[in-house]
């Protein structure tokens, strides 16, 4: 660490603890984008950031359970470290927790100083870097929704859903939220910088969705990441859990992440706008939206990339299962909103709430510049509820079809980077084998008297 940073480290430490801050919170984003991170006690942050908090790199092989996959790297190589270093640039302090300040951390292969291929948020800043390469930047605006669960002994999975009211839908006050839940998460929300523009009860039971605002991708990937940890992290304050499940319950509906994206040249124009053109698109939006598209089957296991995924899914739902396209018509897999000028863009509906920000984003943008290389036209816009499937291909029915498309898909895996695309692809599987094996209530509950 140079003088100079460590002056400036030594200034911010002073700074932390008159404000009353004693331990920073160092997180980054593991493959499923769950935060891992460790807690530093203010007086070690220096050397934090001088020499990195050291982690096994196995950790970016390690399922929500704690099963392991073998991955070059990880388990056969001995569980060698990584390390992170805060960036203090994202700093802030927990509403929640007094005393915590919360930071995201870069992630680096000690020998070598490079990201390692696995990191999601490096992974981002490489498609970033090809968009600068060709003088775009890329602005997005996620919208995700969550499931609010309450204790109960007496449900199977120990869970119900907060306030049950189906239909409640773009509702807000206590009639859909009666303890209020809403309006503290948005508070907290505005209060950790996370720059939320407003959020509703949406049409499910316990069901919430909160928007952000539109900003450069990275930074809108940072700020998604951080929200899902921080719903999970307001939650458990309030003794709840919140869930993030493309679709928790049999009998509920699904938890989407719509994705607006849209890109500017070096002067701040958005590209994407031209009055006088077809639909009121450029030629570089009309291209991004057909790259969309061609790659939507591989997409899909980086915006869908459970198990559970695949049941949110179907014609009698809202959530897109065609590879199709439509002027505000959200039935479409992409949706063009009415807005132009510099708030043209498109609106990917594909994934749902469990997608890993970086990873979701990272692919969209992949395949939009794969697009714009391309310069493909686009099919005609569908028209209508967009049911039928003989007027467009069908996406991956689960994930074993996504993970094949991904592989199968050469341009998208050359854009992303083979080494990711070959963990990514052994961690999912290895998760799919583990279901396969899995005897489930349904099986049980089919086979086990009649048969």
């Amino acid at each position: 660490m140079s003088a100079e940073t460590a002056d400036r480290v030594h200034r911010r430490t002073e700074a932390l603890a008159a404000e009353g801050i004693d331990v920073v919170r160092v997180a980054y984003p593991d493959m499923m984008g769950s935060d891992r991170g460790r807690d530093v006690l203010l007086h070690h942050l220096p050397h934090a950031v001088g020499h990195g908090l050291a982690f096994s790199r196995a950790v970016y092989h390690t399922a929500a359970l704690g099963d392991h996959s073998y991955i070059p790297g990880g388990l056969e190589a001995g569980m060698p470290d990584f390390l992170v270093r805060p960036d203090l640039t994202t700093l802030v302090a927990l509403p929640w927790e007094p005393g915590v300040a919360w930071c995201i951390g870069d992630v680096r292969d000690p020998a070598t100083g490079l990201p390692v291929p696995e990191s999601p948020r490096d992974l981002l800043r490489q498609v970033i870097g090809r968009l600068l390469d060709a003088d775009l930047t890329a602005v997005v605006g996620p919208e995700l929704e969550y499931v609010l669960l309450d204790p109960d002994p007496a449900s199977p999975v120990g869970w119900r859903r907060y306030a049950p009211a189906p239909g409640h839908v773009y509702t807000t006050g206590r009639k859909g939220d009666p303890d209020g839940h809403l309006l503290r998460t948005l508070r907290a929300l505005h209060a950790l910088g996370l720059d939320v523009s407003g959020g509703n009860r949406e049409f499910d039971s316990g069901q919430f969705e909160i928007n952000l605002s539109h900003s450069e991708a990275l930074d809108a990937a940072d700020r998604a990441f951080r929200f899902k940890a921080a719903i999970k992290e307001i939650a458990h304050t309030e003794g709840r859990l919140a869930t993030f499940m493309a679709k928790p319950f049999n009998d509920g509906g699904g938890s989407g992440f719509h994705v607006h994206l849209s890109l500017v040249d070096a002067g701040g124009r958005n590209v994407f706008d031209a009055p006088r053109e077809p639909y009121g698109l450029s030629a570089s939006a009309r291209h991004a939206l057909a790259g969309v598209l061609a790659h939507a089957p591989a997409l899909s296991a980086l915006l869908n990339p459970t198990v559970n995924s695949y049941k949110r899914f179907g014609p009698d739902t809202t959530a897109p299962w065609l590879v199709n396209w439509g002027l505000d018509n959200r039935n479409a897999l992409v949706r063009v909103p009415p807005e132009r000028g510099g708030a043209a863009r498109l609106e990917a509906r594909l994934g749902d709430a469990t997608a890993n920000p970086y990873l979701a984003i990272a692919g969209l943008l992949a395949a939009a510049h794969l697009g714009i290389a391309a310069a493909e036209e686009p099919p005609a816009p569908m028209t209508g509820d967009g049911r039928d499937r003989g007027t467009a291909a069908l996406l991956p029915t689960d994930l074993g079809q996504a993970l094949d498309a991904l592989e199968g898909d050469d341009r998208l895996t050359d854009a992303l980077g083979k080494p990711f695309v070959d963990a990514f692809l052994t961690f999912k599987r290895d998760e799919l084998a583990r279901f396969q094996r899995y005897v489930t209530d349904w099986e049980f509950r089919e086979y086990s008297r009649l048969i």
